[in-house]
């Protein structure tokens, strides 16, 4: 795999930079930053090498339609900002655009295409389509880690014609994914939330073998409630899990790894309520659990303490209401007071854990914060990704 930054000779060379800014906006307003702020050292790279950018992205699913309110002109104003530059968006139809016309303005050293997947040849791997866009450019430049799980013609086909390159944001999601799978170091834990125990399980598999303990909580650990006898109420729970969770169990044995999942948890009536602590033996047939209680929180902080290793993906409980957010609080206050020491190496992954740790400010307080949510796991899991096979 070549690497952007160690390019030399990038002056007045057009760039096609692959970017992930698929973010939350709502009425027009940009409601996280944190994917936008994460690629800001690419483009700031490629500005002082005097490159010109050609920025192609997404946002949402408009299925090779042109939606309004899926545009990118709301990710331009917040880079210009950013940036302090000016910033072109072209809306004119891709396949109409030629190279030698793109940057005929010198005003603009950026310019953006309107949301890739309005065309349908996008998802479709299309070889024309990818043939196309890489005869806009010089260079191409995968900095979309959270993409690079998908088959796309800008992610994967697009490689086949043009010089291709990982970009610096890229390389550093690697190198930090790399630290966890490969160059462990030992005890390691991690601690997977999140709703499905379904969409985990490849990850959870994977990760056995290599490591020391892991912790299964959120809305996942209902079902390893239930399948081992427990009752769980209203919560949250998948059918037909029973095999997968007994597989997992026998995997950890023969690997010797710890599986944790809840003692005790918070209960309420509703999302909305308020918590209530109960034992695992007394959730009630209208309770909904939606946080760990105090008792699985000091377990998971014992086990964060003799790691020296953390992943985590998925939040614990619904941290969307305060009142059953007290988990994920506190285990991120214990991977931050460990870090702080340098006792550990600590990477975090997914939008909803991302989601809470800028909830309480900790982003920075990681060792390593991926916005990927599918690839993170996909690689985790030990599967080769397109966008990265192709750059290889």
């Amino acid at each position: 795999m070549k690497f952007i930054r160690y390019q030399e000779n990038l002056r007045d060379k057009k760039i096609l930079l692959r970017l992930d800014l698929n973010v939350p906006i709502k009425n027009g307003i940009i409601k996280d930053e944190t994917r936008i702020n994460k690629i800001l050292p690419t483009i700031n790279f490629l500005l002082k090498k005097k490159s010109k950018i050609l920025i192609i992205s997404h946002i949402g699913r408009p299925n090779g339609k042109k939606e309004e309110s899926l545009s990118l002109k709301p990710i331009c104003e917040n880079l210009k900002t950013k940036l302090n530059q000016d910033i072109r968006l072209i809306k004119k139809d891709i396949f109409e655009l030629k190279k030698e016309d793109l940057f005929k303005d010198t005003k603009y050293q950026i310019i953006v295409l309107e949301n890739i997947r309005f065309y349908r040849e996008e998802e479709k791997n299309d070889d024309n389509f990818s043939k196309h866009l890489a005869k806009l450019g010089d260079l191409y430049v995968n900095d979309a880690f959270s993409c690079s799980h998908r088959e796309h013609a800008s992610v994967s086909k697009i490689t086949k014609f043009i010089p291709s390159y990982a970009g610096l944001q890229l390389e550093t999601e690697i190198n930090a994914l790399k630290k966890v799978t490969s160059e462990i170091k030992k005890p390691i834990s991690c601690i997977v939330g999140g709703s499905k125990i379904s969409t985990k399980i490849g990850l959870i598999k994977n990760l056995i073998p290599k490591f020391d303990h892991i912790i299964i909580a959120g809305g996942m650990a209902n079902n390893i409630l239930s399948y081992k006898g427990n009752p769980t109420g209203k919560s949250l729970k998948e059918k037909d899990c029973e095999k997968i969770i007994g597989d997992i169990f026998k995997t950890a044995k023969i690997h010797s790894c710890s599986i944790t999942f809840p003692e005790d948890v918070a209960v309420g009536n509703s999302i909305n309520g308020k918590s209530t602590i109960k034992g695992i033996a007394d959730v009630k047939n209208d309770d909904l659990i939606l946080d760990i209680g105090p008792k699985t929180i000091k377990k998971i902080k014992d086990i964060i303490e003799i790691s020296q290793t953390v992943l985590w993906n998925g939040p614990v409980g619904y941290f969307e209401n305060i009142n059953f957010a007290i988990g994920c609080y506190e285990i991120a206050k214990k991977i931050i007071e460990k870090n702080k020491n340098n006792q550990i190496y600590s990477v975090a992954g997914g939008g909803d854990t991302i989601a809470v740790l800028n909830q309480i400010n900790a982003l920075k307080s990681f060792n390593f914060v991926s916005t990927a949510g599918g690839a993170f796991l996909e690689y985790l899991e030990g599967k080769e990704l397109p966008g990265i096979k192709a750059l290889s």
